[in-house]
């Protein structure tokens, strides 16, 4: 069976712009226009971060470094919730670039510390000033009131799935069961 593609020329042009949705995804609507969402919102930072040398998902591993300081290679991993090999070649990219240095921690010789390197300090500002133009990008033609509600909206969002999967901080479990 074939799904309906819409009628809309940038709609068959491209699956993530349909105006109708595919049969299986009908009794999920919002599921499936937060996939997309997300899809589209993925490839516009990537275009952004691409500019400054970065893959995606590297950049969450360097905002990490730069609010946490040094921390062990273990912890990184659990905090940007990757997989070990991911956060390992990310780290690689980002050590022969220049932002992140590694070394034995000196508590114990087994773990591996991950800092940013004073070289990064100028990575942040690009990067922050990358994920302003996003923002902007993301939310044009939302107004401030729309922009509150859309983002109460997707904490909530956020607070079921986090519940839902088991995955999140306590608080956000424990305001899960307060609604």
């Amino acid at each position: 069976m074939k799904a309906d593609t819409g009628t809309a020329g940038a709609a068959q042009a491209d699956p993530a712009c349909r105006e109708r949705l595919p049969l299986a995804a009908q009794d999920g609507p919002v599921s499936m226009t937060i996939s997309r969402v997300a899809r589209l919102h993925r490839i516009a930072a990537g275009k952004l971060l691409k500019g400054l040398g970065l893959y995606p998902g590297q950049e969450f591993v360097m905002m990490h470094l730069w609010d946490a300081g040094p921390v062990r290679q273990s912890d990184l991993i659990k905090a940007v919730d990757l997989d070990p090999s991911t956060v390992t070649k990310m780290l690689q990219r980002l050590e022969q670039a220049g932002h992140v240095r590694r070394r034995p921690d000196p508590d114990d010789r087994r773990a591996v510390l991950v800092e940013a390197t004073d070289a990064s300090c100028g990575l942040l500002t690009e990067v922050r000033r990358s994920w302003g133009e996003l923002e902007d990008h993301t939310l044009a033609g939302l107004d401030l009131g729309e922009r509150a509600e859309l983002a109460r909206l997707l904490a909530r969002v956020e607070t079921n799935l986090c519940v839902e999967t088991a995955d999140c901080p306590e608080e956000a479990r424990r305001q899960a069961l307060r609604r």
